[in-house]
């Protein structure tokens, strides 16, 4: 079973429209949507929910109100603001500021404080129309997307190992942050979605020095490449200095808005320019597997 990783340096590049006409593209394949914290390859793939469980990933403070004396030993550690006195019911905590470390709970003289494990999310096991999809839901305001990310890879694992699957593909995270070190550990290889812009390419530049710190193999895709054919160049000649493949460049065409809209694929929705370049690109990856 190989593994193929989705990733971008930046929001919005089209990171997700690629993962999907992967999916339309790959046999066999299990998917997981690890981007937690905004996860939208459900909206192109319209999965069916067939298990929901809750994602126990932190803690939080807690006070008993009957054991709280008031004494403000709480309040004083707390290095983030979280446990305020009101004047109608003594000391509470902010659930929003708390960042689970527990001091507040270890000096509490009185034993009001408890410190509990708190659900952050959900993840579900769904079928669509392409196999398997692990997908996963942060709360408002909860932290630990990284503990969420390795979960849900767990489970998609063992349900590509159970099913004999062929390939995990995986839509990554953007940026270079906890989620996405969390979703590139063990990959057979890494695709980065970028575009030709300043922004597009300083942070692909990130993302490649972070997928060589992994020592992961990794190919670019530029996305909107005919937008500013010199910002492609530029991005072209940076990833030849650096040693990393360019898969290939897919030209700008508000079909793939459209097929979002439908919710599908764009490989499903039109046969274009923009599905003959990404079939190419598919071609190419695999291709560079058998290579590796």
């Amino acid at each position: 079973m190989n593994e193929i990783v989705v990733i971008s340096g930046k929001g919005g590049t089209g990171k997700t429209s690629v993962t999907a006409a992967f999916a339309a593209l790959a046999h066999r394949a299990v998917l997981v949507d690890c981007d937690v914290d905004a996860a939208d390859l459900h909206l192109v793939l319209s999965p069916t929910v067939e298990e929901t469980h809750d994602f126990f990933g932190g803690r939080h403070a807690r006070i008993i109100p009957a054991r709280c004396r008031a004494c403000g030993a709480c309040a004083e550690r707390c290095q983030f603001a979280a446990i305020r006195q009101h004047a109608d019911s003594g000391y509470r905590v902010d659930r929003l500021a708390c960042e689970g470390c527990g001091v507040c709970a270890h000096f509490c003289p009185h034993g009001a404080m408890v410190f509990e494990e708190t659900c952050n999310g959900q993840w579900f096991r769904s079928s669509m129309r392409f196999g398997p999809l692990v997908h996963a839901r942060l709360g408002i305001a909860e932290a630990n997307s990284g503990k969420l990310v390795a979960l849900i890879r767990r489970e998609a694992r063992k349900i590509a190992v159970a099913t004999d699957a062929a390939l995990l593909l995986v839509d990554g995270p953007p940026g270079i942050g906890c989620p996405v070190i969390s979703s590139l550990t063990g990959a057979d290889h890494v695709v980065i979605v970028t575009e030709p812009t300043i922004a597009g390419r300083h942070d692909l530049q990130r993302v490649i020095a972070l997928t060589a710190y992994c020592h992961l193999p990794a190919g670019i895709i530029i996305n909107k490449a005919d937008l500013y054919p010199e910002g492609t160049e530029e991005i072209m000649r940076y990833a030849l200095a650096r040693k990393v493949a360019v898969l290939g460049c897919i030209p700008y065409d508000p079909v793939i808005t459209q097929a979002q809209l439908v919710g599908k694929s764009v490989i499903e929705y039109t046969d274009g320019p923009v599905s003959q370049a990404l079939r190419e690109i598919w071609d190419r990856l695999l291709s560079f597997q058998r290579k590796e």
